[in-house]
């Protein structure tokens, strides 16, 4: 089973090209059967852009998170910290192979459905 994330383009681009090896959430899906996940890349792009298999889910004290996780973070620790405001713990997806779509897919076109404010279960 696929979960999709609306991920900000930039960071999306990271992950395709390698820098960014986790992805940051402050939850995660619950099924335990998900495996891989479907990218959306959000405005300007609105875009799927390809998907990702998952490695481990990280979940653990701000501190620790980052210092795990920040060579392949593919972000800054300030972005980090700020992203996580008001949390104590949070979530890295560890990011394995992954595959670009040759050709991005509309979103409502090739799976009927609306962006998600964070994710959403594809079958």
């Amino acid at each position: 089973m696929k979960v999709l994330l609306s991920i900000k383009p930039e960071f999306a681009n990271r992950i395709f090209d390698g820098t960014k090896k986790y992805e940051f959430r402050r939850l995660v899906f619950k099924r335990k059967e998900i495996t891989k996940v479907v990218v959306y890349a959000s405005a300007p792009v609105s875009k799927v852009i390809g998907e990702f298999e998952i490695g481990r889910i990280l979940h653990k004290d701000l501190r620790t998170l980052w210092e795990e996780t920040e060579s392949f973070s593919g972000i800054s620790q300030d972005y980090f910290y700020q992203y996580f405001q008001n949390k104590e713990e949070g979530y890295a997806i560890e990011i394995k192979q992954t595959k670009k779509y040759p050709k991005p897919l509309n979103l409502r076109q090739n799976y009927g459905v609306a962006p998600p404010q964070s994710f959403l279960y594809l079958n």
